[in-house]
């Protein structure tokens, strides 16, 4: 049966918790420097980006490689979307070539789009929506720095953008605690949520002291995601009381880590010394970008 993996709810809870659990050992392969299964001989992935890329483009062509398969990358100017072919036929053509497609892109309708017409696998590479990728990465990090995903204490300090909606997600459907502290005006959109703001794990605060109280981990990300750089100029004056210092970090639990999707931008949304310090584990957290996606191609092309 057709998979694609569009939002996390695209996956039940113990799919989720299998995918983790294989990722775990393709990282041990790859640490080891054993050769992966070649599931993607004579295989290809596109990825078709709107946005740019560091980590999300780097770990799928890696993986590809990995994998014994290619990846071939389409920026806006590459395909003939930018002459006004439509995504659905974009999807279509696609298909016929290929066995996966990774999305990057502004809206998720064009996500969807892709996974209404594919006859191949969907991955959401980021939509303004969701960013399911960076949170199978970041709870392959939870477990093994913290040894356990369940009934942990998560404060999210920040932007309710869609890193913030796809933590929520994953609260929802694993069982942990997620405190958001945002400004005022800025709290993530719950309705995209099939529980919506009805999730009893979910709890909200004016306060990143209050969310970060006694926490396991302490995540942001930039107060400026991709396309609201029109929004610079009265967005910092909103956020700087929501900047992850020292101070904050020490409400957390003793043995709290700090995470980060990356890019982030030192002096903003966190304090240098966080971000560098001892209890950031950002740099684990973007390798396991090429882990934990490994193991999603795999389990999509099974």
């Amino acid at each position: 049966m057709l998979r694609h993996f569009l939002s996390l709810e695209d996956l039940k809870a113990a799919e989720i918790v299998a995918l983790l659990e294989r990722a775990a050992e393709l990282k041990n392969m790859w640490r080891t420097r054993r050769s992966c299964p070649q599931i993607m001989r004579n295989r290809s992935l596109a990825l078709m980006f709107e946005k740019e890329s560091t980590r999300t483009r780097l770990s799928f062509e890696v993986a590809a490689y990995h994998f014994g398969g290619n990846a071939l990358f389409f920026s806006p100017k590459d395909s003939q979307l930018k002459r006004g072919e439509s995504v659905a036929d974009t999807a279509r053509i696609l298909s016929s070539m290929v066995d996966l497609i990774v999305t990057r892109t502004g809206s998720h309708l064009t996500a969807m789009t892709y996974a209404e017409h594919a006859t191949v696998p969907i991955i959401n590479g980021l939509s303004d929506a969701y960013h399911p990728c960076q949170l199978l990465a970041d709870l392959l990090t939870m477990q093994e720095k913290i040894g356990r995903i369940e009934n942990t204490v998560v404060a999210w300090i920040g932007d309710g953008n869609n890193m913030c909606v796809t933590w929520a997600s994953a609260a929802s459907l694993l069982g942990f605690n997620l405190r958001i502290a945002t400004p005022e005006g800025y709290r993530p959109d719950l309705d995209l949520l099939p529980n919506g703001q009805d999730s009893e794990c979910i709890e909200f605060t004016a306060s990143p002291y209050e969310a970060a109280t006694a926490a396991d981990v302490v995540v942001t990300d930039t107060w400026l995601s991709m396309g609201q750089e029109d929004q610079e100029g009265h967005r910092p004056q909103a956020f700087e009381p929501f900047q992850v210092t020292e101070s904050v970090m020490a409400s957390a639990g003793r043995n709290a880590i700090f995470m980060h999707c990356l890019p982030a931008y030192r002096g903003k949304e966190v304090a240098a010394n966080v971000l560098d310090g001892e209890r950031s584990v950002v740099w684990d957290e973007a390798e396991n970008r090429l882990h934990a996606q490994k193991a999603l191609i795999e389990f999509l092309l099974d």
